[in-house]
């Protein structure tokens, strides 16, 4: 599988997210500059964590308005799979492709820490590859990580399933001490309507491999994966 990570002035995380793709998994992955215009046939996307121009006006603002957006905005209209990590969440937002925004944690501090993530729904290709009743430890790193929607938004991602992850203790429980930001309803990942966006707050990319700690975050990579072979094999059929 050929996935695009994109980079744009301060990303952090691109070169993370290309060594789990790469080197863990074994497919290909290549870093487009934010300047770029073609996502160069590239079976998914990437928008990786990190600080995009630095975070002026709000996180993922500018970054938007990159050329390269607009091909991530075709690639996600035709179907194409694109997941946002961290201020990858926060850019998808910004650009209206998930719906919501990252706001000021709750602390109004930066958070570092290992968390853990219930996944739920199972029906996305993002998640089913994730065993039921598996809880992910995985860490997060921002200071605007408080998902917020109004009601009628957050009555539409519970109605629609679009709700795949939320912070939850070591027991399985969504509750106040677990959510590291202040984010309603204990979100920590959604996805849009058609299922082939999304995005989550957390950091998968590094919590891929045992050396680091725990390779939970693999499992979501897993499950695009998985569904982009199905992809292909549905073609073919």
């Amino acid at each position: 599988m050929n996935f695009a990570v994109l980079q744009f002035p301060a990303s952090n995380c691109d070169q993370d997210a290309v060594h789990v793709l790469r080197n863990v998994m074994g497919h290909s992955a290549r870093l487009v500059w934010h300047k770029e215009s073609s996502l160069g046939g590239a079976d998914a996307v990437i928008i990786p964590g990190g600080f995009s121009y630095g975070d002026y006006l709000r996180t993922g603002a500018i970054a938007r308005f990159s050329p390269i957006m607009q091909a991530v905005q075709n690639f996600a209209a035709q179907g194409g799979l694109v997941l946002g990590i961290c201020n990858g969440f926060q850019i998808l937002c910004e650009a209206g492709l998930l719906p919501g925004a990252l706001i000021r944690n709750r602390s109004l501090q930066f958070r570092c820490e290992q968390i853990y993530l219930q996944t739920v729904s199972h029906d996305s290709p993002f998640t089913r590859q994730i065993p039921s009743g598996k809880l992910m430890r995985v860490p997060i790193a921002h200071g605007e990580g408080c998902y917020f929607a109004d009601e009628a938004i957050l009555s539409a991602l519970k109605s629609n399933d679009q709700i795949l992850w939320r912070y939850v203790s070591a027991q399985g429980e969504p509750t106040e001490q677990s959510n590291p930001n202040g984010s309603l309803d204990n979100i920590a990942g959604i996805c849009n309507e058609r299922r082939n966006v999304a995005g989550l707050m957390p950091h998968p990319e590094r919590a891929s491999e045992e050396l680091l700690g725990s390779a939970d975050g693999r499992l979501i990579f897993e499950s695009l994966v998985h569904a982009l072979k199905s992809r292909v094999a549905a073609k073919a059929a």
